[in-house]
């Protein structure tokens, strides 16, 4: 049965993710506009402690409750493994599944965005008054950072031990310490910002919809899945959805698929958007042929490398099941403990050769010897780095395999199928231990856990890496803007060669950024919004940043 909602909206949202909630609060705020949200999956249950307690974080990353619980193809440089790729699928999207790190990426990013041919908006003096718009950094603002927005960072306490003996290690192995890596400088080691309020996740949907959600003008589907575009001839003109058995059409002036990089190439080509050849082969009528919808597909890999600790200082305590109910009670009704932290709290950022000019590694350092599916390994008390290269140049791909849109797309990163990831694989584990095996560490130090001394050389290492290595879930640059061959959108992120279709997600990055990527998705829709509504851009906001030779 197929319901036809004459509604006509002024935007249709489909995704009710980072960017997607962004998008619902900052195009309702005129109550002249009617917007409608679309998310295929759940609300973000306030009562759901999974995806609100930050220890949990394991809970919805590897369950499927609110995750649409991807795999890749078999990665051909990855003994043909794949690799899993969790999304969110509910209300606030990846955010209320992610590891709660808030990174913004290095200025040089998107001074990198900002030379490619139409993208001059797009450096890093016009991205960063909408990250600070954004953003209130609850130890206080400054000239980088925000002060009164609406997503509340929590700057971590750092208080176990080996956090103090981690920051006197990297000092000893000659790097320098940052007092924050979203400020002046990235390049270094510090605290990492958490996207934590009063001990509870605060995922997009908490900061940006929730505080608005009874706005006349706002309609918020949930378990609506957007199936396809509707078109009359090039122009946009709404989306289909399915809601329980039922299929409805909705219609408005605009539509906005912020699905993220899996999402959003597998709703274009879906539509009809995408090349053209691929989609006549599964039956699909081509609206417009664009060859880069699905292309550029960008990702960060990561290893852990792991330590035994040899005093009683580390988390591993805090496994124990038994322990979990006296966690639960602190956290819930005291807003304290094990609990109230994703313990992602200090790492850094590094270059691992001289042919980069900022860092190309990004290190977390963790106070517990443990996997993202919650297993730890038989030593016990133990630490951690998760490391990997940040600026691959790595490319793979999203596309669909039919016209089933329950049908997972193919997926494939292609990890290791460079030789510059290669090598800096083989820097990433080499730096790994230089950073630990000091004299700041000794006393904790014990054995090499993983991957072991026993892993030497450069093939053995790349070895690991394709036995070991997993995604960091930051997938993104499937629907890259720009005006060469490939890109899918132009610099106000309008879907080339249609008509009143916008893509606003993470899939729009040219090339991913430097760290977790949920900060620049959330700048992402902040500035977006602006454009959609013909609003004056916020004002760049010229401010010098470190480069390589400054020190």
């Amino acid at each position: 049965m197929t319901e036809d909602r004459r509604i006509n909206y002024d935007f249709i949202i489909a995704g009710g993710g980072s960017a997607g909630s962004v998008l619902a609060n900052r195009l309702s705020e005129d109550p002249a506009n009617k917007v409608l949200v679309l998310e295929a999956g759940r609300p973000d249950y306030t009562w759901d402690f999974r995806i609100h307690m930050p220890a949990a974080l394991s809970y919805p990353l590897n369950g499927t409750f609110y995750n649409w619980s991807y795999y890749s193809e078999p990665e051909p440089y990855m003994n043909n493994r794949q690799i899993y790729q969790p999304r969110g699928k509910v209300l606030g999207g990846s955010s209320c599944i992610n590891g709660m790190i808030f990174i913004r990426g290095n200025a040089l990013d998107f001074d990198k965005w900002g030379k490619e041919d139409g993208l001059e908006n797009w450096d890093y003096s016009h991205c960063l008054p909408y990250f600070k718009r954004m953003e209130e950094r609850l130890i206080g603002g400054d000239d980088y950072r925000g002060g009164e927005g609406p997503l509340k960072l929590t700057t971590p306490s750092c208080e176990n031990p080996l956090f103090d003996a981690f920051f006197n290690s990297v000092q000893e192995a000659g790097y320098p310490l940052t007092d924050d890596v979203n400020g002046y400088k990235q390049e270094g080691f510090g605290k990492f910002d958490q996207t934590i309020l009063n001990s509870r996740r605060l995922n997009a949907a908490r900061a940006y919809i929730h505080p608005v959600k009874k706005r006349k003008n706002l309609t918020i589907v949930t378990q609506a899945m957007v199936t396809r575009i509707l078109f009359e001839g090039k122009k946009a003109v709404g989306v289909a959805y399915t809601k329980g058995k039922r299929e409805i059409k909705a219609y408005g002036n605009e539509v906005i698929s912020c699905g993220g990089a899996i999402n959003s190439p597998q709703l274009l080509q879906l539509s009809g958007i995408g090349n053209g050849g691929e989609l006549s082969k599964l039956g699909i009528d081509v609206v417009q042929d664009l060859p880069g919808v699905g292309e550029n597909l960008q990702d960060h890999l990561e290893v852990y490398v792991q330590w035994a600790c040899k005093q009683k200082v580390s988390l591993f305590p805090s496994l124990s099941p038994w322990r979990a109910p006296l966690i639960g009670f602190k956290w819930l009704f005291m807003k304290k403990g094990i609990g109230a932290s994703n313990h992602f709290e200090a790492g850094g950022f590094i270059r691992s050769n001289d042919e980069v000019e900022y860092p190309n590694l990004q290190f977390h350092f963790l106070p517990l010897a443990i996997r993202y599916d919650g297993s730890a390994p038989q030593e016990g008390h133990g630490f951690q780095l998760h490391v990997g290269p940040m600026n691959s140049d790595v490319r793979g791909s999203v596309k669909i395999k039919s016209a089933d849109p329950a049908a997972h797309p193919a997926i494939l990163f292609n990890y290791l199928s460079t030789e510059k990831e290669r090598k800096e694989w083989c820097e990433a584990i080499r730096y790994s231990r230089k950073i630990i095996e000091t004299k700041a560490m000794e006393a904790l130090r014990g054995k090499e856990i993983s991957p072991g001394k026993a892993v030497e050389t450069d093939e053995e290492i790349i070895d690991f890496v394709r036995r070991e290595g997993e995604s960091a879930y930051h997938p993104s640059c499937t629907c890259k803007m720009g005006y060469d061959d490939m890109a899918v959108t132009d610099n106000e992120l309008r879907v080339h060669g249609v008509e009143n279709l916008r893509v606003v997600d993470a899939s729009i990055m040219p090339f991913v950024t430097n760290g977790n990527i949920y900060a620049p998705t959330l700048m992402i829709g902040e500035k977006a919004a602006d454009a959609i509504l013909g609003n004056t851009p916020l004002s760049p906001e010229v401010r010098p940043y470190y480069v390589k030779g400054q020190d």
